[in-house]
């Protein structure tokens, strides 16, 4: 009926096994990015570098191996959110058009932005599971209550993939997301917590990691695993996380309706 507006559900719905449809038939372009490559920094970095290390202070008293898994399962979720919200999200606009086809149903904009994050949530929720029980195989989890890094590491994944998205939709090239990738994602990932306690970094530094979504993620995710997460600081986390993911999905509102209402 002309001027129907689908629900929100529905559309999310329709929007997502429209990226369930593509991805059931190309998955295998994705598996050496999504769950190979996690697991082998996880044996070379947990089990390989990590045999030199002992436990102690700096480790929380864990071995290496099992003081870096949550904060890999964080690093996995927002590794993989880069791609899913810059060149896939890109293509969709650009080159192959698939947001404009969309938009020509009753479906709108927002709902467009809505499902892509729904999707992403979920193959990041897919993918740190599948990192998990890996980790858990290598002997990398020490208490089932490691379970709980999972929503938290996909919570972390989405407030960087929120706000990613909304920039994408402002670019006509690509070419500032290589930038993304080494001046942003890259110093997230070394520089936040994950390989060693941010206290051996200068003082300077320090604030500048609390800005990111990495960090808050790994104190979250290791927090869970070790027992050791208290609930205002948990909260405080997850309010962070949860304000980026909501100034994502408010700048992308307004760039998807631009951008596809022109």
């Amino acid at each position: 009926m002309a001027g129907h507006v689908t629900g929100p559900l529905r559309a999310a719905f329709l929007t997502v096994e429209g990226h369930w449809v593509w991805y059931r038939r190309n998955w295998r372009a994705t598996v050496i990015s999504n769950f190979l490559q996690p697991v082998l920094m996880l044996l070379a970095m947990g089990l390989g570098f990590g045999s030199q290390v002992q436990p102690g202070p700096a480790t929380g008293g864990q071995p290496y191996v099992v003081f870096l898994a949550p904060a890999l399962l964080v690093l996995t979720a927002v590794q993989n959110a880069m791609f899913e919200s810059t060149w896939a999200v890109f293509s969709a606009f650009k080159w192959q058009q698939t947001y404009v086809g969309i938009v020509a149903t009753p479906i709108t904009p927002a709902q467009v932005l809505h499902g892509r994050l729904l999707w992403n949530a979920l193959r990041l929720t897919a993918s740190t599971l599948v990192f998990l029980a890996v980790a858990t195989a290598l002997g990398a989890v020490a208490t089932p209550a490691a379970l709980w890094a999972v929503p938290f590491a996909v919570l972390a994944g989405m407030a960087f993939s929120a706000p990613v998205i909304a920039f994408t939709a402002t670019r006509q090239k690509p070419d500032a997301f290589n930038s993304l990738y080494r001046f942003v994602l890259m110093p997230m990932t070394l520089f936040t917590g994950a390989f060693f306690p941010l206290d051996q970094l200068p003082a300077w530094l320090h604030p500048l990691a609390w800005l990111t979504p990495v960090w808050h993620g790994i104190e979250l995710a290791r927090g869970a695993a070790f027992g050791t997460l208290g609930v205002l600081p948990a909260l405080g986390h997850v309010a962070y996380l949860a304000a980026l993911v909501a100034v994502g999905v408010v700048l992308g509102r307004r760039h998807f309706h631009r951008r596809l209402t022109r």
